[in-house]
């Protein structure tokens, strides 16, 4: 019974071809071992993970940011991509619209969706401590597109709810 079936266990990839999965398999990254060498926008420091040139990543990029106290990052945005920060420590306040008009907090824990285009800058809300993410991308490319906008003095507060949860202001 054995002899008409290959039981070779060797990994076959999507178009049934062998594969080193040794070579082409799961990477980790070390934390201390990150890129430094991407987009950078002034006032904060990214570091790429993953992405094309580290592991061959086609369809995302990944890495952390780190903003000092009492800093904020230039206006940019990411041109296509789509993005998502994870706020690991500290407290981040989102500023995004046209002339920066919008604004959301966030702490640990919490994520930050930013659509494709969206003029944004990150503030580091807290005086003292540094604001930590990180940050994933939905293309292998780091792009940041810095802007020059004239922020208005006093942005609209957007609160992180959803329309189960009532804004505080309004009564029960």
């Amino acid at each position: 019974m054995h002899g008409d079936h290959d039981h070779s266990h060797e990994p076959l990839g999507a178009h049934g071809e062998d594969v080193d999965w040794k070579i082409h398999g799961v990477k980790v990254i070390p934390g201390d071992q990150l890129d430094p060498n991407t987009a950078q926008t002034p006032g904060m420091n990214r570091a790429a993970a993953i992405n094309l040139a580290r592991v061959g990543a086609q369809k995302i990029w990944a890495g952390t940011v780190h903003i000092h106290p009492n800093a904020k990052t230039g206006a940019h945005h990411h041109g296509h991509l789509e993005s998502v920060i994870y706020v690991v420590k500290g407290r981040a306040r989102m500023r995004w619209g046209a002339k920066l008009e919008f604004t959301a907090e966030a702490g640990p824990g919490d994520f930050i969706f930013v659509p494709p285009f969206v003029p944004h800058q990150e503030i580091n809300a807290s005086t003292d401590e540094t604001l930590e993410c990180v940050l994933v991308r939905s293309d292998n490319e780091a792009v940041a597109i810095n802007l020059e906008i004239e922020p208005i003095e006093k942005p609209e507060t957007v609160l992180w709810v959803d329309p189960v949860h009532r804004h505080p202001s309004e009564k029960r």
